[in-house]
């Protein structure tokens, strides 16, 4: 019975060339969550539909409010 080996070469490899793509993808998501606009949203979904039915408010309605024109997108 043969055995063979290959032997692959040392130094870059797929993880080390993606790492800063990824700590750049990474920065990008925590800036987008810092966003008062993100925050307000959390709140919302945070809430049921019966909570909000209470305050006499809809969850598109709320949406509309915190996204402003962009919400129309």
């Amino acid at each position: 019975m043969a055995n063979t080996t290959i032997d692959a070469p040392r130094g870059l490899s797929w993880g080390s060339l993606a790492a800063p793509f990824l700590a750049i993808g990474r920065f990008l998501v925590l800036i987008a969550e810092a966003s008062p606009k993100v925050r307000q949203l959390e709140r919302l979904n945070a809430q049921s539909d019966a909570q909000l039915a209470a305050r006499g408010l809809t969850r598109d309605g709320e949406v509309r409010r915190i996204l402003g024109i962009s919400a129309a997108v």
